[in-house]
């Protein structure tokens, strides 16, 4: 395949890519499905609850964070698998790491929900 030298086709052949990318993550892993979910029903409690401007921002970085480091994450799993496809100690190592950044992620966005959500309920 030839690369296209062209600035502005370039850039919208990438976007082509990219979008073309998220769709076969939400649509094929189910950790981001269940994910994908959860930032659908917290956008719903959001208006819902009226939150403010910068809860928002805290709101759909936290809910951007998880959903790409959850990329990141299968996609590290997807070429560990294309290169060692049988169990090997160091590949279930790499996978344990990339496993463990995204829990660090969903631990930081349910913290972030928590101190956008739980004031509405106790006042």
């Amino acid at each position: 395949m030839e690369r296209d030298k062209s600035f502005v086709t370039g850039r919208i052949k990438s976007v082509r890519y990219t979008v073309i990318g998220a769709h076969k993550l939400i649509t094929t892993e189910h950790s981001v499905m269940v994910q994908s979910s959860i930032a659908v029903l917290l956008i719903i409690a959001g208006f819902y609850f009226n939150i403010s401007r910068e809860e928002w921002m805290m709101q759909i970085l936290a809910t951007g964070l998880v959903l790409a480091v959850e990329g990141l994450n299968t996609a590290v799993e997807k070429i560990c698998d294309f290169i060692h496809p049988e169990y090997h100690e160091r590949i279930g190592f790499i996978k344990d790491i990339a496993g463990g950044a995204v829990l660090f992620a969903a631990m930081a966005s349910i913290a972030v929900g928590l101190l956008i959500y739980v004031p509405k309920f106790l006042y």
